[in-house]
């Protein structure tokens, strides 16, 4: 991975193979000018001429822009990059642009981000964004390609507190690392026993406790749900329990996660257009597992568990058909009407199990339903609740965190719509519209009485099928990662 560290020295005197800076438009001038934003020596050096090269080569401030221009020497550094940062740059902005900036330099050995890094929180930002851009997914490729950069340094005087910052950053960008992988990795080399192994080697990496139940025993504990599923599968399903323990923790976090590692639909097979990308299915528990991981780190006070309810949906001779009756973990029966809808019935299991963890809080996260992208696009994670102040605090810590996210309502008029004439619940409603939100009225169904749950759906933001953007890649994302890792620590601070 990339390594990163942080620096005192001028932007001006870094010896590096190029320096990244942050660009605004100089809305005093009115004449579509730029001034530097972080970086602001830099213009003294290069003889007061920066920003006016940058406005003749096209560049306008607007946030994710991305312009070169090469020092001819007069810097130690052979390239600046400038990346604009929009009229008003938070800290989401300067994520964007670390991430772009970085992006833009594959293949150079070391880059100094010379962006605002004059907080701790900015200092994070700025790390957190150029290692997220840093990421490639080369496992695969056998021919020459431009490498990652290599070394990124921040440049800033925040002192202990950049430090701080520094490792979070780091310990948040290993984790999205993880997840953005997994969710890129075939599905041939990633089946529910291949994720529970890697499940497996992150807990005893980051001190967490395990438990992973075989498809034996989830057919003797009565999980029916995921052995439904998975019953098709050449694949058997697993179930996986993760748990972050702290002395001082007076209160507990659930998170359940979807991970079908390959969906082709069972026997409501998808159309081919529909099944290329269903390797991002799993995105759900990855995000989980990188949470965990990343929790075990930073050392929140309060104690987390997650589930991963694995389970590969493939059509076959003993696959699940329409019309059949499942029993879940705890006893209440579904019809199958669609075996498309595999998500909700490996995570009604593991939403019932997790009662018995007494959470104080319960958040799932899935890759659930298709609707998501027609209502939200694929950027933005749709959350329901069943309590309209944990949705809020849930949008509020995803913002926070940096992922677009939209509370949606969970209209109770939609529960009709999956009345079963043979079973207590369908799978599927009747009704096509508002598919999203009765996908989490099904859920809703599973969660533990008395227990405040969110739900995450994020079908889009999982898996990024167009041009990289930000520090966002094309493919695996990392969505929902930094948001569950940002729960857990707003349920320890007593914010959620």
């Amino acid at each position: 991975m990339t390594t990163i560290s942080l620096d005192s020295a001028e932007p001006a005197s870094l010896d590096a193979g190029a320096i990244v800076i942050g660009v605004v438009p100089d809305g005093r001038s009115g004449d579509g000018a730029l001034r530097l934003h972080g970086a602001e020596g830099l213009d003294g050096a290069l003889n007061g001429g920066l920003a006016t090269a940058l406005t003749t080569l096209g560049a306008t401030g607007k946030e994710g822009e991305v312009t070169k221009l090469p020092t001819m020497g007069a810097l130690p550094a052979g390239v600046v990059v400038a990346v604009g940062l929009g009229e008003d740059p938070d800290a989401e902005a300067l994520r964007r642009a670390a991430g772009a900036g970085v992006r833009a330099l594959a293949g150079t050995a070391k880059v100094g981000l010379a962006l605002p890094a004059s907080s701790a929180e900015e200092v994070e930002a700025v790390a957190l964004g150029g290692l997220l851009g840093a990421y490639s997914f080369g496992t695969y490729r056998t021919g020459e390609r431009k490498e990652p950069v290599a070394e990124l340094v921040v440049l800033t005087a925040a002192g202990d507190a950049g430090r701080a910052s520094l490792e979070r950053a780091r310990t948040l960008a290993e984790s999205v690392t993880l997840v953005r992988d997994l969710v890129n990795t075939p599905p041939s080399d990633l089946t529910p026993e291949d994720l529970s192994g890697v499940a497996e080697r992150v807990a005893s990496d980051n001190g967490l406790d395990i438990e992973i139940l075989d498809e034996k025993e989830l057919v003797e504990a009565g999980f029916g749900g995921i052995t439904g599923v998975g019953q098709g599968s050449a694949n058997p399903p697993r179930l996986v329990r993760l748990a972050y323990s702290h002395p001082e923790a007076s209160k507990t976090l659930a998170l359940v996660g979807k991970g079908i590692t390959f969906d082709s639909g069972g026997l409501s097979l998808k159309p081919a257009d529909s099944m290329d990308w269903m390797k991002s299915d799993m995105g759900g528990a990855a995000a989980v597992l990188g949470a965990l991981a990343a929790i075990a780190r930073l050392r929140p006070k309060v104690n987390v568990i997650g589930y991963l309810a694995l389970a590969e949906n493939m059509p076959s001779g003993t696959a699940q058909r329409p019309s059949d009756v499942l029993r879940v973990y705890g006893g209440k029966t579904v019809e199958v009407l669609n075996t498309d809808a595999e998500g909700r019935l490996v995570m009604a299991d593991a939403l019932v199990r997790s009662g018995e963890d007494d959470p104080d809080l319960l958040v799932d996260v899935a890759t659930l339903t298709g609707a998501q992208l027609v209502a939200l696009g694929t950027r933005t994670t749709g959350v329901m609740a069943n309590d309209d102040e944990v949705r809020e605090k849930v949008v509020a810590a995803a913002g926070r965190a940096g992922e677009p996210s939209w509370g949606m309502p969970l209209p109770p008029e939609l529960r009709k719509g999956l009345d079963s004439a043979v079973a207590d619940i369908a799978n599927i409603s009747g009704e096509r519209w508002g598919g999203m939100l009765t996908a989490g009225v099904f859920l809703k169904e599973f969660v533990p009485d008395g227990v405040r749950w969110a739900h995450l759906d994020i079908a889009g933001p999982a898996f990024n099928k167009g041009e990289p953007y930000g520090y966002t890649p094309k493919g695996g994302t990392g969505a929902a990662t930094r948001t569950l890792v940002q729960i857990a620590e707003d349920l320890a601070a007593g914010v959620l």
